[in-house]
C-alpha cells in the first residue's frame, strides 16, 4: 500500500472508532490483489481493506450487508471510503477452517470433530444459496451476474492458457475449444437460478469460537447448487478422503432438501461436471500464480488437484462426449512433473508385501522397524470357491469378485488415507524406508490385490521407489 493510502486508512479508522489507531500491521498476501491490514486502537479493532477494483468492493459491501440482514455469519462492514477504494470490516481473527484442518488432520486420520465442523459449515451453505439468494440484488454481481457460458469459458481458458500452456501440456486448440463448448452446454442444463458463492473453500471460512464465518463472497452470482459444494469438498490441499467427501455430500443434500425439493438423481447428473470445472479453474489459478507470477507455493497444490482429477478419470462417466478434453486431462494425470516430489536428497523407498498369516508377518530387513500391517481377513475370501483357487489377486476374475462382492475398496480407502499422510511426512523428514504389509489367510488373493492396488496408488501420487513382494507367491518387483 502506498503511504498516502495507508494514511487514508488510518484516518478512516480514527473517524469510525473515535480514537487513534495505535498499531497497524499488514496481513500476509492472499491469492487476490486485495491488501488487508489489522488496525488496533485502545478500545476498537478492525480489518482495513484496500482493493483497487471499485466494482468488486461494491459487490462485497452490498453482499455483506444483505447476508447479515438474512442472519448469516459474515463480517460486518463498519465504514467505507469508496472514492479511495478502502473500507473497514469486522476482524474475525486468523483461524480458518483450513488452518484448523492442518492442525488436527494428521497421520491420515480425519477426526470426527472435523467431520462435524464440516457438517456445520455445509448446513449453512444452502442458506446462502437458496434463502439469501432469493432476495439478493444481482445487479451488484461482479464481474458477471450469472455463472453463464461466458463465465465458464473464462474459467476453462484460464486452465488452458495458464496451466496447460505454461506447463507445456500439448493439445489441439480447436478440438479442445469444441469440447469446451459441449461441456458448457451440458453444465448449463442444470438449474442455475441459485446464489453461487463462487469461492466456497476452507480458507474462506473463518472460525470464531468454533463457529464458522464466511468471507470472500464478492465473486458470487447466480448459478447451480452443485458448484459450491464441489468447491468445498474438492478443495485441493484440504485433501479430504473420498469416503468422507461422499458422507459430506449426503449431508449437503439432506440440508438443502430441508429448504427445497432435491432430486438426488438429477443433482448427481451434473455434480461431477461441476466438480471438474471447479478443479480446472483452481488449476488455472495455481498456474497463473505459480508458473506466471513465480509464486512457487501455489504449485504445491497442483499434485493434490491432479489426484482429484485422477479420481474423476477413474470413477466418473459424464453423459457427454468430450474426448479431446479427456485426452488432455489424462496427459496431466500421467505427467511425472505433477506428482508429489521428495524434498530430501534421498528418495523414500516403500516396500509393499502381501503375506500369509500362517507364515508370519514379513521382517523389515532395512532395520528401521515400524510401518503398517493391514489384516485383510475380514474381507470375504474368494479362495473358498473352487472357481478362484488356482488364481491370485491379480487375476481379472478375482478382481471382479473382490470389487463386486466385498467392501475391499472401502477398506483400501481408509488404508490409503493413513499411508498417504505417512509417506508425505516421511518425504518431508527425509526418511528413506517404509514397509507396508497386507496379510490374509493364504497370501494369495485379498492381500495380493491390496498390495497391487497400493502400488498403483503410490506410483500415481508420489515420486518414490517402490518394491512389491508377494511373499506367499515368491514374486517381487522393484518399481522406481
Amino acid at each position: 500500500m502506498k503511504p498516502n493510502q495507508e494514511k487514508l486508512l488510518l484516518h478512516l479508522f480514527d473517524e469510525w472508532a473515535g480514537e487513534k489507531c495505535i498499531n497497524i500491521s499488514r496481513l500476509p498476501n492472499s491469492a487476490s490483489y486485495r491488501e488487508y491490514y489489522r488496525l488496533q486502537g485502545e478500545k476498537n479493532q478492525a480489518l482495513g481493506v484496500f482493493n483497487p477494483d471499485p466494482k468488486e468492493n461494491r459487490a462485497f459491501i452490498e453482499f455483506a450487508r444483505h447476508f447479515r440482514k438474512e442472519g448469516l455469519n459474515v463480517p460486518q462492514v463498519y465504514t467505507k471510503d469508496i472514492k479511495n477504494n478502502i473500507y473497514l470490516i469486522e476482524d474475525l481473527g486468523d483461524q480458518s477452517l483450513y488452518t484448523y484442518l492442518s492442525q488436527v488432520y494428521k497421520n491420515g486420520i480425519f477426526p470426527q470433530k472435523l467431520i462435524d465442523l464440516y457438517k456445520n459449515v455445509i448446513g449453512k451453505l444452502p442458506r446462502f444459496q437458496i434463502l439469501a439468494g432469493k432476495k439478493l440484488d444481482y445487479t451488484y454481481c461482479y464481474p458477471r451476474p450469472k455463472f453463464d457460458r461466458r463465465s465458464m469459458l473464462w474459467d476453462l481458458n484460464y486452465f488452458k492458457y495458464y496451466f496447460l500452456k505454461l506447463a507445456k501440456v500439448h493439445f489441439d486448440e480447436e478440438e479442445l475449444e469444441n469440447d469446451f463448448q459441449k461441456f458448457c452446454d451440458y453444465l448449463l442444463n442444470a438449474n442455475c437460478d441459485y446464489f453461487l458463492y463462487r469461492d466456497f473453500q476452507s480458507r474462506n471460512i473463518l472460525l470464531v469460537e468454533e463457529e464458522p464465518y464466511f468471507v470472500d463472497f464478492q465473486g458470487g452470482r447466480k448459478g447451480a447448487l452443485q458448484y459450491d459444494i464441489a468447491s468445498l469438498l474438492y478443495d485441493a490441499k484440504a485433501d479430504i478422503p473420498q469416503h468422507i467427501r461422499d458422507e459430506l455430500l449426503q449431508e449437503y443434500l439432506k440440508q438443502a432438501g430441508h429448504l427445497i425439493s432435491i432430486d438426488e438423481k438429477s443433482f448427481m447428473e451434473y455434480y461431477w461436471g461441476y466438480v471438474l470445472i471447479r478443479i480446472m479453474q483452481a488449476m488455472g489459478a495455481y498456474g497463473f500464480r505459480g508458473f506466471y507470477e513465480k509464486k512457487e507455493h501455489f504449485l504445491q497444490s497442483v499434485p493434490y488437484a491432479v489426484a482429484n482429477l485422477r479420481f474423476i478419470l477413474n470413477h466418473v462417466i459424464l453423459p457427454i462426449e468430450i474426448p479431446n478434453l479427456w485426452k488432455v486431462l489424462i496427459k496431466v494425470v500421467e505427467s511425472e512433473k505433477f506428482k508429489f516430489t521428495p524434498t530430501g536428497s534421498d528418495t523414500l523407498k516403500v516396500r509393499i508385501n502381501s503375506f500369509a498369516y500362517k507364515q508370519g508377518i514379513p521382517i523389515d530387513e532395512s532395520g528401521h522397524g515400524g510401518g503398517f500391517v493391514f489384516d485383510c481377513r475380514g474381507i470375504l475370501n474368494p479362495g473358498r470357491s473352487e472357481k478362484y483357487k488356482s488364481f491370485d489377486g491379480r487375476h481379472p476374475d478375482v478382481i471382479k469378485f473382490l470389487k463386486e462382492e466385498t467392501d475391499i475398496d472401502e477398506f483400501l480407502a481408509h488404508a490409503f488415507a493413513l499411508i498417504d499422510s505417512t509417506v508425505s511426512d516421511y518425504i518431508e523428514r527425509k526418511f528413506t524406508n517404509l514397509m507396508i504389509n497386507f496379510g490374509c489367510t493364504g497370501g494369495q488373493h485379498r492381500s495380493v490385490y491390496c498390495a497391487e492396488e497400493l502400488t498403483r496408488h503410490l506410483k500415481s501420487k508420489f515420486k518414490i521407489k517402490i518394491e512389491i513382494n508377494h511373499t506367499a507367491l515368491k514374486k517381487s518387483e522393484i518399481i522406481s
